[in-house]
């Protein structure tokens, strides 16, 4: 046999062993988003608008590698080296207190080196690591004390509080150590934690927020954010611009749109869409292609959820399927923190719409969990053997 065969039948192997369907949805979402991205960026001429293209393409190239890999590989070997994984996720973000830019607003989220062109964001590449050992340290109270004592609630929800202090103080990007809150909320719930537990937390966290407020302990932007949710008019060219801008910008799109690169708000000049690429692309798509094209952002979002849900059904162990729920719950968040930031019911954390909005970091990191979603899928149990 020769060389050449024997690559081939190692691809195919490769590939076979692939969840398909789930990296058709992920391949169709990041087309539709690039085609958004390419009108988003349009107005700040041919060569911006290519690289930025080029570089979402090159990250989902990136992406599939990544999900072809991990579809092959069992996360449960790499999670008894558990220790590893902790401290390279605090090593990694850590980086950001000698090598983070920040973005403007006085977030510190992305890691630039010198000499190097492209800048990453070091939180969504240790979601991966997170999430993987927060399922083990779960599944592991699940199955030997069934969530029932107060250590199976204490010990990972330590664990997830001290990753987003960790990502605060050193980022000051509260809105992505919220997410790895939500990833533990969701594993949580599906692992069988008592319902008052959650109403316990979620009421002691908003009265230590109100208190804080109260006494004007929190940063004047959060408050305003959260400020300008319930009363629109507050600070209408502060901080409020962005979200008007938004508003305007789903308005004008109606039911079909004004078509692509044809938008309104989103072909105006630098102050008519903010971070129209990133944050507020699903307003580009009202914009352009109504709510027509907003709707179908949001069945294909859906669509992503389900086979995640899908695969924790069918997992083999507690850790496979907390794997796929913390993902899915991690998708479920973004997706409605973006779309109701962009709808005006949200506040503005900076979180993006997942494989849509402009982003090499975030787009590799979103294949590489879904690839580890297909693998559990492949290791799924089969029929005969499962339970009912």
């Amino acid at each position: 046999m020769t060389i050449f065969a024997q690559l081939l039948g190692a691809v195919k192997y490769i590939v076979k062993k692939a969840d398909m369907v789930l990296l058709g949805l992920c391949l169709v979402c990041t087309a539709f988003g690039i085609v958004l991205i390419a009108s988003a960026t349009n107005y700040l001429g041919a060569s911006t608008q290519l690289r930025r293209v080029i570089i979402q393409a090159a990250g989902a190239v990136i992406g599939i590698g990544a999900y072809f890999i991990l579809s092959n590989v069992d996360v449960e070997h790499f999670a008894e080296k558990w220790w590893i994984f902790f401290l390279f996720g605090l090593g990694f973000i850590a980086l950001l207190r000698w090598f983070g830019v920040d973005d403007g607003t006085g977030n510190r989220a992305w890691l630039k080196f010198p000499g190097v062109p492209v800048s990453i964001q070091p939180a969504e590449v240790v979601k991966l690591t997170y999430t993987v050992l927060l399922a083990k340290q779960i599944a592991w109270f699940r199955d030997n004390r069934r969530m029932k004592g107060l250590g199976s609630l204490l010990f990972p929800a330590a664990h997830a509080g001290f990753m987003f202090v960790w990502i605060y103080f050193f980022s000051r990007d509260a809105g992505s150590g919220l997410v790895y809150l939500i990833i533990y909320a969701g594993m949580a719930l599906a692992a069988g934690l008592a319902w008052y537990w959650f109403a316990i937390g979620i009421g002691g966290l908003g009265m230590a927020i109100g208190l804080l407020a109260v006494f004007e302990k929190l940063p004047t932007y959060w408050v305003n954010r959260f400020r300008v949710i319930i009363d629109h008019s507050f600070d209408p060219r502060g901080v409020g611009y962005q979200q008007n801008r938004g508003m305007l910008a789903l308005g004008s799109g109606g039911l079909f749109g004004q078509g692509l690169f044809q938008g309104i708000q989103t072909q105006g000049g630098e102050g008519s869409l903010p971070a129209r690429q990133t944050d507020f692309i699903f307003c580009v798509c009202g914009d352009e292609l109504g709510m027509v094209g907003c709707v179908l952002i949001i069945l294909l979002e859906f669509l992503l959820v389900y086979r995640c849900f899908q695969t924790a059904r069918q997992a083999k162990s507690s850790m496979d399927a907390l794997i796929c729920v913390g993902f899915a719950a991690m998708l479920i968040f973004q997706t409605v923190e973006n779309i109701g930031m962009c709808l005006f019911v949200m506040p503005v954390i900076g979180l993006t719409l997942p494989f849509f909005s402009y982003g090499g970091s975030s787009v590799v990191t979103l294949y590489a969990t879904m690839g580890i979603v297909s693998g559990v899928r492949s290791r799924t149990l089969p029929d005969w053997l499962r339970k009912t």
